[in-house]
């Protein structure tokens, strides 16, 4: 045998290790999720957002970035790294009492953001938490992946109060954590899913009892509330092979008075202005705003399309979500807040900007600061 073929030889073989140690790994560890099986997978097959094997886009999406999009990429994240992509100082926090969390707003509703997409939200004297990434790192390896800026929470999750519903826009790991839900199973009454993400919740020990799974523009209730899967436009994984998989949505919230609507992810389209005709107009809008690149334009919306879809959705206050939590684009982390407050005030569209863990009180306190700067 030739050195060269030797070479070429011993390459494959450690490629072939490689590849099974990582399939193993995956198989093994329990925060890459599950896949699908028995009436679940029979409830994915009969939607009509599933074809080929994968879900599909409301409308036709490419996220192929193609070779010289890799190489782009990837030269800009290893050589010509973006100033300021993280902050150099640590940002405020507003800390909980957790006493006062003890009984739940009936009077008002109450907003409360955690920093990136996730928040605690008090409406109808129910405690929600929407897309709960607690964790310190958006990865499947707790030493490895994006890190949090902030560090520390507005409350501890030890220190949280029973929370009624739980809801999940996808499964990506900056909006589904596995530590996170590990820890608020005990004490959360439902989760509220899209399809084929249950099957992630139940290898991580929550009860097929306690887990609901919707298609878009399915209704689930809770007390006075309406819970809403509405489209978006993105994608779904948590692995190298469950791509779309599962489904992702966004989020109509409607309460005896007020109407809350969260995006998830979403590139722009024009099924904003049919959520908004549907259950609109929206008291509050949380709507995604970061993390974008022009590699990627039709997954995640540039700041001057949330505004606009903040618009669509006939929405009354803005509050840009989906920043001040991760460096996941090549952007400087406050790019997207100060491009989104221009275009609202070019727009006069009424937004918010509290800090990590400032309650926003719907019709009585609505916090504006350039706490960023």
């Amino acid at each position: 045998m030739t050195l060269k073929r030797f070479t070429l030889y011993s390459f494959l073989f450690l490629l072939l290790l490689l590849v099974v140690a990582s399939c193993s790994f995956m198989s093994l560890s329990p925060q890459f999720g599950a896949e699908a099986k028995g009436q679940r997978l029979e409830a994915i097959e009969a939607s009509p957002n599933y074809e080929e094997g994968v879900f599909q886009n409301p409308v036709p999406t490419n996220m192929d970035i193609g070779f010289k999009g890799y190489v782009k990429m990837i030269n800009s994240r290893l050589f010509n790294k973006v100033e300021n992509q993280v902050p150099d100082w640590i940002i405020p926090v507003e800390k909980l009492n957790p006493k006062q969390l003890d009984t739940p707003q009936d009077t008002a509703t109450v907003l409360t953001w955690f920093g990136h997409s996730t928040f605690l939200i008090e409406i109808d004297s129910k405690r929600l938490l929407v897309d709960p990434m607690l964790g310190d790192r958006a990865s499947p390896i707790s030493f490895l992946g994006p890190k949090r800026f902030s560090d520390s929470l507005p409350i501890d999750l030890d220190e949280l109060p029973f929370i009624d519903a739980i809801l999940v826009s996808h499964d990506h790991y900056d909006h589904l954590d596995y530590g996170s839900i590990q820890k608020l199973n005990e004490k959360t009454g439902h989760f509220y899913v899209t399809l084929g993400v249950g099957a992630h919740l139940e290898r991580w020990g929550v009860p097929a009892e306690k887990i609901t799974e919707l298609d878009w523009w399915d209704e689930a209730t809770l007390g006075s509330l309406t819970f809403a899967a509405t489209p978006a436009r993105h994608f779904s994984g948590r692995g190298f092979s469950d791509r779309m998989k599962t489904l992702w949505a966004s989020w109509v919230i409607k309460g005896r008075q007020d109407r809350i609507f969260f995006s998830g992810d979403s590139g722009y389209f024009d099924g904003f202005k049919e959520i908004g005709e549907k259950y609109g107009p929206f008291d509050i809008t949380l709507m995604e705003c970061g993390q974008y690149n022009e590699l990627w334009p039709y997954i995640h919306m540039m700041p001057e399309q949330t505004v606009q879809a903040h618009l669509d959705l006939r929405g009354k206050v803005l509050m840009p979500i989906h920043w001040a939590g991760f460096a996941l684009a090549m952007h400087s982390w406050t790019d997207p807040i100060e491009r989104v407050t221009k275009k609202a005030q070019e727009l006069d569209v009424n937004m918010t900007t509290p800090r990590i863990g400032e309650p926003i009180i719907l019709h009585r306190r609505i916090p504006v600061s350039h706490w960023w700067e």
